[in-house]
């Protein structure tokens, strides 16, 4: 596994400046939002220098692109407001090939108007799921035809809110560019914490497999997607990290949810439970 951060963590405009931060850190590969080089995160189309900037100042400092983050509402109740992410969407894709970064990071959405991140009491509604279904399609249409992958995240506030229902959505889907951002802080419903052991190993058991990317963070109560920093919190990580390494992940785990100020102490912690993680996979059972 290669431990990266979300490059949106280091608040620095300019790019260059962000990027020495990241470097600086030990963070050499990076989830980036576009809203990080200029203008909006989800832009209608892209400027002809932006590509080679992104290239030139990443490749000066060794630095890679792992993901360019494409989250939009997918289940917004406009379909205007779908269509609309789903044409970026297809303005970021076109990005990834220009730079050749492999994976988009997305999420399934919700009902609420205002916030992908809130929870809707129509989240759980057949038409819901069935708009979300349609959006993440024409999204695995596009990552096909850029010859990229799409990794949408399970979150206790979106339609997919459960390791259950990502599984439902990859065999509905049914594609290899449709994949699975893991984020252990994000799965927990209302009174499900005690259970946490049993919701972690039923979650990688039903898409463990279907892994490509994961995130970092931390949670201190359920019900809610974690806000907290990696290691301040109650999150097993010992368990997190050893289940993405028996299922074979291999791919980027980014630091998230943090301040720039949290970065050394969360990285540090995040490289020892990492190395303790692989070191048990190793070791003999006897």
């Amino acid at each position: 596994m290669q431990i990266g951060i979300l490059l949106s963590t280091f608040v620095r405009p300019p790019l260059e400046a962000r990027l020495d931060a990241a470097k600086a850190a030990g963070l050499l590969h990076i989830q980036l939002a576009l809203d990080c080089v200029a203008g909006p995160m989800m832009p209608d189309k892209i400027p002809p220098d932006f590509a080679a900037r992104i290239r030139r100042e990443t490749t000066a400092r060794g630095i890679t692109v792992a993901s360019l983050q494409g989250t939009f509402n997918m289940c917004h109740p406009d379909a205007a407001q779908r269509e609309t992410g789903l044409r970026r969407l297809g303005v970021l894709a076109g990005l990834c090939q220009e730079l050749g970064v492999p994976r988009i990071h997305l999420c399934s959405g919700t009902r609420d108007r205002t916030s992908m991140w809130r929870r809707h009491p129509d989240n759980d509604l057949p038409d819901a799921w069935k708009d979300m279904v349609a959006s993440m399609r024409a999204a695995t249409e596009i990552a096909r035809q850029a010859g990229v992958v799409v990794a949408f995240e399970p979150e206790v506030n979106n339609v997919v809110d459960s390791a259950l229902k990502a599984r439902r959505l990859l065999d509905e889907i049914g594609s290899p560019h449709l994949k699975v951002t893991m984020d252990a802080a994000n799965l927990f419903h209302k009174g499900e914490l005690p259970r946490m052991a049993e919701i972690l190993d039923q979650a990688f058991a039903l898409i463990g497999k279907d892994i490509v990317m994961a995130h970092a963070k931390d949670l201190d109560r359920d019900g809610d997607a974690g806000h907290k920093a990696a290691g301040e919190g109650k999150l097993d990580y010992d368990r997190y990290l050893s289940l993405l390494h028996t299922h074979g992940f291999r791919g980027p785990i980014f630091l998230h949810g943090l301040s720039e100020a949290q970065v050394p102490k969360c990285a540090a912690f995040l490289r020892e439970k990492l190395a303790r993680a692989v070191a048990a996979s190793a070791r003999p059972v006897r």
